[in-house]
């Protein structure tokens, strides 16, 4: 055992002084060429994670921060570099033999699927294999200087897919805005009128938005968006509100919708109909009907009890447009807005996201 070439009492030096390598190709240590045992020598100084692989059979050596790299791999000292990274030869072999060549590889990021812990898994890796020349200038072996970069392509890709997803929720979120803004103005009777219904609805959307956010998720579950867009609007009414329904959650686009057309009834409630006096009533239910086609089974119904007929507005204006045409397209069905004997009823049917009933 030739201790020339272990200076630290660390665990792969003690390994590689402890290894029988008279039973491999390299033979006793004692018995390695000068180039070998300087090479190992600053391989197992180094707090860099390195191996080395020596000869025609690349025969492995390697230093205790490479430890991490080879997992649960077990036994692989002494091994054929080849042997060790079996399931990935294909990329690395060729990559390997051009260090042989004395072709020197520096290459970042690399993709791998390895198996070092029982299981697939993708890794990435920064590694250089540089060729190691013996005392003749031939190369004898390569020095793979290697870190594991999975954790930050990862984390670099959940950035750039977070930053592409607000700027597609920031273009979704102004051309709402913007749709909002021209109806608004469009059908409003004054400059007091616009202002106020629209400062209410940008209010329903950002905080419907928000929400989502909030979620760090693509959906939100319909009574809590329901809940939400009430909240302006009830106050002390909230005795007159029933709710019933199962676990439903929607995507996206049906949440901003469906919060724009709760705002829009409860607006009308509070001012006109079932909210506008405390012995009014309101029923909200959503659900899934088995009697109708796959596609359009979900349903949700608002129903005001007024206790008395209601008339319909004399022109329709941006609320009802939002209700009946715009909102229905988010769920790909259909929409109705009823004006009773009892009050006001609004049907929406169609299909939405994930539906679990409790």
């Amino acid at each position: 055992m030739d201790q020339t070439i272990t200076p630290a009492a660390d665990v792969m030096s003690r390994a590689v002084a402890e290894h029988r390598w008279e039973d491999t190709p390299l033979g006793p240590m004692a018995e390695w060429p000068a180039a070998l045992k300087v090479a190992v020598r600053m391989m197992l100084s180094s707090h860099f994670p390195k191996a080395i692989a020596w000869g025609p059979d690349l025969i492995t050596i390697y230093n205790t921060a490479f430890s991490p790299i080879l997992g649960k791999k077990q036994n692989v000292l002494g091994s054929p570099f080849a042997k060790v990274w079996a399931e990935v030869w294909d990329d690395l072999g060729p990559i390997a033999k051009r260090a042989m060549s004395g072709d020197a590889t520096f290459i970042e990021d690399f993709p791998l699927v390895i198996n070092r812990n029982g299981y697939d898994e993708q890794a990435y890796f920064t590694f250089c294999y540089s060729p190691i020349y013996d005392e003749h200038g031939n190369v004898a072996g390569m020095m793979d200087t290697v870190i594991e970069t999975t954790s930050k392509v990862e984390t670099q890709r959940r950035s750039d897919f977070l930053n592409r997803e607000l700027q597609h929720r920031m273009k979704n979120m102004l051309g709402s805005v913007s749709a909002i803004t021209n109806q608004t103005l469009r059908n409003a009777e004054s400059v007091e009128e616009a202002r106020g219904a629209l400062l209410h609805r940008i209010e329903t959307l950002a905080t419907a938005h928000s929400k989502i956010l909030e979620r760090q998720s693509d959906s939100a579950e319909l009574f809590e968006v329901v809940t939400d867009a009430l909240k302006p609007h009830i106050g002390n009414f909230s005795e007159q509100v029933s709710m019933t329904g199962p676990k439903i959650s929607i995507n996206e686009r049906q949440s901003l919708a469906l919060a724009l057309a709760v705002n829009e009834l409860a607006t009308n409630a509070v001012k006109y109909g079932a909210l506008k006096h405390t012995d009014g009533g309101l029923t909200i239910e959503w659900g899934l009907d088995e009697d109708t086609d796959t596609k359009h089974r979900f349903f949700f119904i608002w129903s005001e009890n007024t206790g008395q007929p209601v008339q319909p507005p004399s022109r329709q204006g941006f609320g009802s447009k939002l209700m009946c045409q715009i909102v229905p397209v988010d769920f790909g069905g259909h929409a109705q807005l009823d004006y009773t004997d009892s009050g006001v009823v609004y049907s929406l049917r169609g299909s939405c996201g994930d539906l679990t009933e409790h």
